[in-house]
């Protein structure tokens, strides 16, 4: 039985709403990442793990603990949360038959990747946003839905209109991609850009550029203790995050050449090595594409854990570099730096 059959007539349909994302957890139409981001968008959820860190509780002293919401509203949270593996019952040694609800090491995982969406929506351009309020929500899914569509893939390579996204989104009607074109543009994710011809051109913000963090850090949770559930991390999200990134990064005046970076290949999948190719002109990156290159100036080269590693903690030893290590480190560095310290 699902979470979201657990509830009760009486809940509220916002509550209702925020179980079922729970129960999205399974669904595979998802992207990598998508799954952990679109649980912590729900308050309560996000409260139950934050409060459970401190210590196992009871239901009533997890209720107070997380500001009163329904019982029937907490206990339907608590089995969809259970569920997947993120929250456990024990029994307690001071009353009989009572139990206690803990954290498990996915639930504390999952909090990690709160640090980082909560530090990436402190930085929101229309002000700070906080997980615990639920304006959080709107903005987290305007990011999932663009990133889910391969929007975000589109402009992340270049400013695109409608028209044009439309034509390379096949699976999404010219309503659809509107609706999430606007929510993006409202959240600050997205903003017009003067161009030719009758069509408003898009790009992402450096903000939401910025969003690939918690993103990486959704997907390397998922990838650990979601296993087969887990999305699979496909050729065009190591694309995206790579163009996401690297036009924020900025290197010393004199580097320059091109440099290809790689994601190894996935033993667990299909998937073969994926990179992108970064083009660096005095200091600047100027182009960063899935073009090959038969002679790139520099290699960096890692897996998904390795990279995602390299750029949280700042430690590029992880990866495997070849040819002008100077250029490939300064990115690997550079993305660090300008995406956890802007």
């Amino acid at each position: 039985m699902s979470g979201a059959e657990d509830l009760q007539p009486g809940d509220d349909a916002a509550s209702r709403k925020a179980v079922e994302a729970v129960d999205a957890l399974s669904n595979p139409r998802f992207r990598a990442g998508e799954q952990v981001l679109t649980l912590l968008a729900t308050p309560l959820n996000y409260m139950v793990l934050r409060v459970l860190a401190e210590r196992p509780m009871r239901l009533a002293e997890l209720r107070s603990a997380s500001g009163l919401p329904a019982q029937t509203t907490l206990r339907g949270h608590l089995s969809s949360l259970g569920e997947i593996g993120v929250v456990n019952k024990r029994p307690t040694a001071r009353m009989p038959y009572a139990v206690e609800n803990e954290l498990t090491p996915m639930g504390r995982e999952i909090l990690e990747v709160a640090d980082h969406l909560g530090r990436w929506l402190r930085l929101a351009p229309g002000g700070p946003i906080s997980l615990e309020t639920g304006g959080a929500r709107g903005v987290v899914k305007a990011f999932v839905d663009g990133w889910g569509s391969t929007m975000m893939r589109g402009l992340a390579a270049q400013p695109m209109s409608l028209t044009e996204l439309d034509r390379d989104i096949a699976e999404l009607s010219y309503p659809a991609l509107e609706r999430r074109l606007s929510s993006m543009r409202m959240a600050g994710l997205v903003e017009a850009r003067p161009g030719p011809g009758g069509g408003t051109p898009y790009a992402v913000t450096d903000w939401a550029r910025r969003g690939v963090v918690p993103l990486a850090a959704a997907t390397n949770c998922e990838r650990l203790h979601m296993r087969k559930r887990a999305a699979p991390v496909t050729q065009i999200d190591i694309e995206a995050a790579f163009m996401l990134a690297t036009p924020l990064v900025g290197l010393s005046a004199d580097a320059s050449g091109s440099c290809r970076l790689e994601v190894e290949a996935d033993p667990d999948q299909s998937r073969g090595e994926v990179g992108v190719l970064v083009a660096v002109e005095a200091g600047r990156v100027v182009a960063c594409d899935n073009e090959p290159d038969p002679s790139p100036s520099a290699i960096a080269s890692g897996s998904a854990a390795r990279w995602f590693s390299a750029i949280k903690d700042g430690t590029a030893g992880l990866l495997r570099f070849g040819g002008a290590r100077q250029l490939s480190e300064g990115l690997v560095n550079g993305l660090h730096v300008a995406l956890l310290d802007p």
